[in-house]
């Protein structure tokens, strides 16, 4: 057995299964977004999240703002879903930025679509509006192009 797949074995039995592979998978729009991130004061932390919704389940992700820490759940990397949840919680760190400091809904033309109701519906008020528009921007087939001008308008 190769000293990598060791190592991979020891972080995969501590939940850290794909980080062992090449921070995330060797994705340069994920590491161009987190460093982004990272640039803007928010920390991000490879871990399930510190929360869990009334249903018992853990979030993707989590945002919060007032310490500037995003958590990642580390089952996104083996679900491949790793860059849509980041994408969501830098639309959040946008959001974040733009209330200094509390969570703002952004001025955008963008309407999340039909299919991604199902994952904000459950919410209320106004934490139903900052997830819609969490999701309809992550929805987008340039997302990370929006997310990123999100973040230079609002971080700065």
């Amino acid at each position: 057995m190769n000293f990598r797949l060791i190592f991979i074995l020891v972080l995969s039995s501590f939940g850290c299964s794909n980080l062992a592979l090449g921070h995330p998978l060797g994705d340069r729009e994920f590491n161009e977004l987190e460093q982004l991130l990272i640039n803007y004061d928010f920390a991000i932390r490879y871990e399930i999240p510190p929360y869990e919704n009334k249903r018992g389940f853990k979030p993707y992700g989590l945002l919060n703002s007032r310490s500037k820490t995003i958590w990642i759940n580390p089952v996104v990397f083996d679900l491949g879903n790793a860059k849509p949840t980041l994408i969501h919680e830098a639309v959040h760190a946008s959001q974040t930025c733009a209330g200094n400091g509390e969570i703002k809904l952004l001025n955008l033309a963008i309407e999340p679509p039909q299919m991604t109701r199902p994952y904000f519906m459950y919410y209320h008020g106004y934490r139903r509006e900052i997830e819609a528009q969490a999701y309809a921007i992550q929805a987008q087939p340039d997302s990370l192009a929006i997310v990123i001008e999100l973040l230079k308008k609002y971080c700065q």
